[in-house]
């Protein structure tokens, strides 16, 4: 399945000629030991973002070319190529997003990567690290596009940047975009999380709602990402079918009266005084 549809996109293009998949692309290889084997090293250091590229990498999906082709050969995907060739520098311009309305997406966005240290440069840089090579084709640009989007799928979902809020991103992905990376990641991620931890937490309801969630979503990838960053950030959740992540705050309720910091899961527990404090 995979190959054949590589095959098919070897000789589509957009009209102005930019082809959906280079000649000098390689084809995708399903190597899912390799991809277990970035895991593990994943596991040892969450914060090793080039290990979750090379899962990705490593397991590719059979839907991922049908799903470019449908976006970047239709009208709608030639307007978005031609408004918004490439986010970061969009999303990074916080001086103009902060001429957009008290409210809006685009000041909760700006909100969370100042408070996180976080830029869509930054995001490039990680991915940059992994040395995977580059072609000027159609699949580059859908590629760039959905990493680009990972730090405004926190800020619509809810979910912060803490361990679980990281599951719960990857899942809510995976809805908009099936990979079976997301779901490595995602559950397994989940799944280690929970042994690591013991608590009472509902942390595999938590993760499940998420995964929902993304799949309601209509997929961001294909949304104008400026329209979206103008508008007020619940009435954007809203029309996206994006709930509050009620489970998830249970999570950080229920660990914090066992005395556990949701952004430090293995520092040693404090009192249930000191937890509420």
């Amino acid at each position: 399945m995979i190959s054949s549809a590589f095959d098919i996109a070897d000789f589509e293009t957009a009209r102005d000629g930019t082809p959906l998949r280079h000649p000098r692309r390689p084809k995708a290889r399903y190597r899912p030991l390799t991809a277990l084997k970035h895991f593990r090293e994943l596991l040892k250091d969450k914060e090793n973002t080039v290990e979750v590229f090379k899962i990705y990498d490593a397991l590719p999906s059979g839907q991922f070319i049908p799903r470019v082709r449908a976006l970047t050969l239709s009208p709608h995907g030639e307007a978005l190529r031609a408004s918004e060739p490439f986010l970061p520098p969009i999303l990074d311009d916080h001086e103009a997003l902060r001429q957009l309305p008290e409210g809006s997406v685009a000041h909760a966005y700006c909100d969370f990567m100042e408070r996180e240290g976080l830029s869509a440069a930054g995001l490039v840089e990680e991915s940059e690290k992994a040395q995977r090579p580059t072609y000027d084709d159609l699949i580059q640009w859908f590629g760039y596009r959905q990493r680009d989007t990972h730090d405004l799928m926190h800020v619509l979902t809810g979910y912060g940047r803490d361990a679980l809020g990281e599951q719960c991103v990857l899942l809510f992905t995976h809805g908009q975009s099936p990979s079976q990376g997301h779901l490595l990641l995602g559950y397994a991620g989940s799944l280690h999380l929970k042994k690591l931890v013991k608590s009472k937490a509902p942390v595999m309801k938590a993760v499940r709602q998420a995964h929902r969630t993304g799949r309601a979503c209509p997929p961001l990838v294909e949304l104008s990402i400026r329209e979206l960053l103008g508008k007020d950030l619940q009435q954007a959740r809203a029309e996206l079918n994006i709930p509050d992540p009620d489970i998830y705050r249970e999570c950080h309720r229920v660990w914090r009266e066992e005395g556990i910091d949701p952004y430090d899961l293995l520092a040693p527990r404090k009192t249930p005084e000191l937890a509420a404090a």
